[in-house]
């Protein structure tokens, strides 16, 4: 008997160390940090942010439960994010480490709120506003929790409750993102000046030359920018770019600026020195449209596909997963009304809608989507929604002004376009040449 001992022991054991191969729970890993591009791979703070990521790393491997280093690795990933635009890998690198977080502490306040940060990030607004209101549950007391209620309210189209959680936001801790929040709800009700003001206050109480500080100078002079004065617009862009160097969007506003003068070529250069630091769509759009004021037709439409592959990208993604992948739809109808494209344009718009029908930057997308359709009726129906707070941004009230034309509103309709074009032209191309056009033919 004993001689089939042995070799019956080695069947054991070899079912058993393939039950451990194949059961164990996999080992999780932990993302690492990515070099940087352009500008932003000189200078302190790039040397600063990589000691103290790499530090959190090394904890982390010296003790995989330290809880506490991941969620400060999450938050360093997702201010990484916001710095290279890199949103792809470093909002998913963040939400994996916040979900072991989780998993160990459900009630983890910070995670949770670092979570709903993200699920904005990424527009999954409702799973945003969900998690938001579990956060504020555990804390009441946190102003952070009522700037993300703000934000998740507003993009869900709830207007009036995000009022009350930005008025809470400044009651328990009234600084920069306290004062943003203000200033954003202003402009959306109509009131500029007030929103200037807010914004001015936000950036002051900054740290001049933080990414956040020169993020908020950025606001304030694209505030300027839609109430027409380019010349403050431009002060400010220029001062977010002295106290941060090469910044994206700072670069983004100069050539703005530089396509109000019709000055294209300056225009492409800023915006193409902005692409090198950063990853965001919004630069290929804009580029588009540059392109084509400069006689530049197949290099507009190259921007043009480039925009659409990377929107539609994310959205795919996003198809597959709840909290994360980027919700592009509503950027894509308008990416695809520059292709013309009006099928696709109107199948994302639809999207976006039933996702949030009470937004009216949703409702506005709707409404001109419809309007190049030509079906001004049913246009005419989503832009009473998107204009129900009073917004006096000038590409809404021209847009708006340019169905009610179409409806047989004449006088209405081009007291809307010439307001429009007499502040801020440059704003928007495609809608400024049609607005004159239409005032030409009177």
């Amino acid at each position: 008997m004993k001689k089939y001992l042995y070799p019956s022991l080695l069947v054991v054991f070899g079912v058993m160390a393939a039950a451990i191969f194949f059961f164990k729970k996999p080992e999780l890993r932990t993302p690492e940090l990515k070099d940087r591009r352009g500008s932003l791979s000189v200078g302190n703070e790039w040397l600063n942010t990589k000691a103290a990521i790499e530090g959190l790393l090394a904890k982390l491997r010296t003790n995989p439960k330290d809880q506490k280093s991941r969620l400060l690795l999450a938050q360093a990933y997702m201010q990484e994010g916001r710095v290279t635009g890199d949103h792809p890998y470093y909002d998913g690198a963040a939400m994996n480490l916040l979900e072991q977080v989780l998993a160990a502490e459900p009630e983890n306040f910070e995670a949770l709120c670092c979570k709903a940060s993200l699920c904005l990030t990424q527009h999954h607004f409702a799973q945003g506003l969900g998690i938001a209101e579990q956060a504020q549950k555990l804390n009441p007391n946190s102003g952070f929790v009522y700037g993300l209620l703000t934000d998740a309210n507003v993009e869900m189209g709830h207007y009036e409750e995000a009022i009350k959680m930005a008025d809470k936001m400044n009651q328990v801790r009234p600084d920069l993102p306290a004062y943003a929040r203000v200033s954003y709800l202003r402009e959306i009700y109509g009131d500029v000046p007030g929103a200037i003001q807010a914004m001015d206050m936000a950036a002051k109480a900054g740290y001049i030359g933080l990414e956040q500080t020169e993020w908020t100078r950025v606001a304030l002079g694209h505030l300027y920018e839609v109430s027409g004065d380019t010349a403050r617009a431009r002060g400010y862009y220029l001062m977010a770019l002295a106290a941060r160097p090469g910044y994206a969007y700072a670069l983004a506003g100069l050539g703005r600026m530089a396509a109000a003068r019709k000055d294209y070529p300056r225009a492409i250069k800023l915006y193409q020195e902005a692409r090198i630091t950063v990853k965001d769509y919004a630069f290929a759009d804009e580029l588009t449209d540059l392109y084509r004021q400069n006689g530049q037709p197949d290099e507009a439409d190259k921007m043009a596909k480039e925009s659409i592959d990377m929107l539609a990208n994310a959205a795919k993604e996003a198809d597959s997963n709840e909290e994360m992948g980027h919700y592009a739809d509503r950027e894509l109808a308008y990416a695809y009304l520059k292709t013309n494209e009006l099928d696709k344009a109107l199948e994302h718009a639809k999207i976006e809608y039933a996702r949030r029908p009470d937004n009216i930057d949703v409702n506005e997308t709707m409404a001109w989507v419809l309007y190049k359709r030509g079906q001004y009726a049913e246009a005419q129906k989503y832009m009473q929604v998107a204009r129900r707070t009073g917004s006096k941004n000038p590409v809404l009230l021209c847009r708006a002004g340019l169905i009610m034309s179409k409806m047989g509103k004449m006088a209405e309709g081009q007291a809307l376009i010439e307001n429009s074009l007499k502040t801020a032209p440059y704003l928007n191309p495609e809608v400024e040449a049609e607005g004159k056009k239409l005032l030409a033919a009177r």
